[in-house]
């Protein structure tokens, strides 16, 4: 394709995205349409397409690590940093959305923020959301486990409660596997984290486990 081509193209992609937003486009124009960003002069189309029958679904692209980006010949240094930047970037959005509302009344802000923040992980990870009165989230912790577990010590969570005068908190966790049913140690452990904020008067609202895939609720469940 020479450059006049090329630049045609691109300019139909974009046009297509601005008249008829992202589900007009297919996954491989996604891709492309962000790889025209970083990747100039040059037909990007093969290396969308490629990573989509690497990956086979947008989702994965974007939970790649780097180094296995570049294992997409002619992606190059620059395309996997906006790949992670872009991940990033929408979990920073989610965030500032979650911080901004009720979470007891709106938890799909939560469920947004937590899946996009540590849904998609290879590791465990466990986090804590720290709420005010309001139910508004003031901090939270983020710790990273192995593929399987992430150690939680109740007397640490309700230590962060003290000194933030916290009136209420939700757990969320990710299992790496995408199946998202509670398991007897997280039965336990959230048992264990209950009994331990409850003396301080801090009440768990909610525990969450997140994945690519989807999400659960102890609360919805009713096992809280």
């Amino acid at each position: 394709m020479n450059y006049d081509m090329l630049r045609g193209h691109r300019a139909r992609l974009r046009e297509k995205f601005l008249n008829s937003g992202m589900k007009a486009l297919h996954d491989y124009e996604i891709l492309e349409l962000l790889l025209t960003f970083v990747i100039p002069r040059r037909d990007v189309k093969p290396i969308a397409k490629a990573l989509l029958d690497k990956s086979k679904k947008l989702y994965v692209v974007f939970d790649a690590l780097p180094r296995e980006l570049r294992q997409i010949k002619g992606i190059g240094e620059t395309a996997p940093v906006l790949f992670v930047f872009v991940r990033e970037l929408c979990t920073a959005y989610l965030e500032s959305k979650a911080f901004d509302v009720d979470c007891v009344n709106s938890p799909q802000a939560v469920i947004d923020f937590s899946r996009m923040k540590i849904g998609g992980k290879h590791n465990e990870f466990f986090m804590v959301l720290y709420l005010n009165t309001q139910n508004h989230i003031i901090d939270y912790d983020c710790q990273e486990g192995t593929v399987n577990r992430a150690a939680v010590y109740p007397r640490n969570i309700v230590r962060r409660c003290m000194e933030l005068h916290v009136c209420g908190i939700i757990i969320v966790h990710n299992h790496p596997s995408g199946v998202c049913d509670p398991s007897p140690a997280d039965r336990r452990l959230t048992e264990s984290i209950k009994k331990a904020v409850d003396m301080v008067e801090v009440k768990l609202l909610d525990h969450i486990i997140v994945s690519r895939a989807g999400y659960s609720s102890f609360i919805e469940m009713k096992i809280l």
